[in-house]
């Protein structure tokens, strides 16, 4: 299935949050033109490398057509221009108002294009104290209460393992384009998309706002538990660590019951959620004085058959190679490149980019016959 075929779009990102973004819509159809400056995106240089290609890049730019130019050159400006006016977006990550300067913004593409869906995306957004900071991914996680949140009892604040920030600023990116694509289809008038890699990260903290907002708390640093409900974390085992998640008092009395101490159920200390996050010290004595007589598969099995919620943890090449990961297709090859595409399944079918990601500016003169352009010389 494409939901996007049809749809084209020029991509004027580099590094993550843009491309990830256009990825997206790649995967679903779109025919999506990066616009590359001669040394190509940054990320073509960043490793770890195979067969001299980035593996950065290659992951994030799947299904796209790159066309090199140097905006700087009139002509080449002109060339990015005329592919503007006949695309239906423009997707930029350029810091604010860098875009205008270079003759490719909101208003002069929209000028010539009424109809474009123009999205910008930025570390902070169009407009605000922060709007000219520079913003890299630990910058808004630092920034938007992530680590602040994030790190063990006691200690100092951590980044997640992953850029969470351009991550999530790219999928409300792709997000917000195909909403701006169905009001247009309704009413024939495009739309102009902020989106802040600052106000992406901080809209899902939604632990953290109840906490603030509606207790009037910090979140405090509780490492690999969760705040507010317990048991809801890491448990030793005689070989590691299980995963161990309970949510409701039905689910805790079975616990009890599996983990050899059913009276517990009806310890007052442990009557309710919140008591018993209040006694999590408790809690977690009373679990792995089971759980460490155990190996992880074994907990494991034996939480799954009484219906609790429980896992090993996996590094990423155990999750990559799970028998669930390989049933779901998680990891696809394209051309001989592994990818991870777009994860959502449309009538059982999971669309991803047919076509690996782009040579740099191998595809400048297929795309200027497209768009009925002269080849620049």
């Amino acid at each position: 299935m494409t939901p996007l075929q049809g749809i084209r779009v020029l991509d004027l990102t580099r590094v993550l949050a843009g491309p990830y973004a256009t990825a997206l819509l790649a995967d679903l159809g779109a025919e999506v033109i990066k616009l590359e400056p001669p040394t190509g995106d940054d990320y073509r240089h960043v490793g770890p490398f195979r067969e001299g290609e980035s593996a950065l890049f290659t992951l994030n730019n799947r299904g796209k057509k790159s066309v090199a130019l140097d905006l700087k050159d009139p002509a080449h400006l002109a060339m990015a221009q005329a592919i503007a006016a006949q695309v239906d977006v423009v997707v930029e990550n350029f810091r604010p108002g860098v875009a205008d300067r270079l003759g490719l913004g909101a208003e002069t593409l929209r000028a010539a294009n009424p109809g474009l869906v123009y999205c910008s995306i930025s570390g902070f957004g169009q407009n605000g104290p922060c709007r000219d900071l520079p913003a890299y991914d630990i910058v808004v996680q630092a920034m938007s209460g992530l680590m602040a949140a994030t790190g063990e009892e006691g200690g100092a604040p951590l980044k997640t393992g992953e850029s969470m920030a351009d991550l999530i600023a790219g999928l409300f990116g792709s997000w917000a384009i195909m909403a701006a694509l169905v009001n247009r289809a309704r009413t024939g008038v495009g739309a102009v998309l902020d989106v802040s890699m600052h106000d992406a990260l901080f809209s899902m903290l939604t632990t953290s706002h109840a906490l603030h907002l509606y207790a009037g708390a910090l979140p405090a640093r509780v490492g690999n538990r969760h705040p507010l409900s317990t048991p809801f974390g890491c448990y030793a085992t005689r070989d590691g660590q299980v995963v161990i998640c309970v949510l409701n008092d039905r689910q805790f009395a079975r616990l009890c019951a599996v983990i050899g101490t059913p009276e517990a159920a009806t310890d007052p200390r442990f009557a309710t959620d919140e008591s018993r996050t209040a006694h999590e010290p408790a809690v977690k004595a009373l679990i792995e004085a089971w759980s460490r007589g155990m190996t992880t598969a074994e907990a494991v099995a034996t939480l799954a058959e009484a219906g609790l919620p429980a896992a090993p943890i996996l590094d990423i090449a155990q999750a990559a190679a799970s028998p669930q990961a390989v049933a779901r297709g998680l990891v696809s090859d394209l051309g001989g490149a592994p990818v991870v595409g777009q994860p959502v399944r449309f009538d059982g079918e999971k669309p991803l980019a047919r076509t690996p990601a782009p040579v740099l500016g191998g595809d400048l003169a297929a795309v200027a016959a497209e768009f009925g352009l002269e080849a620049l010389t």
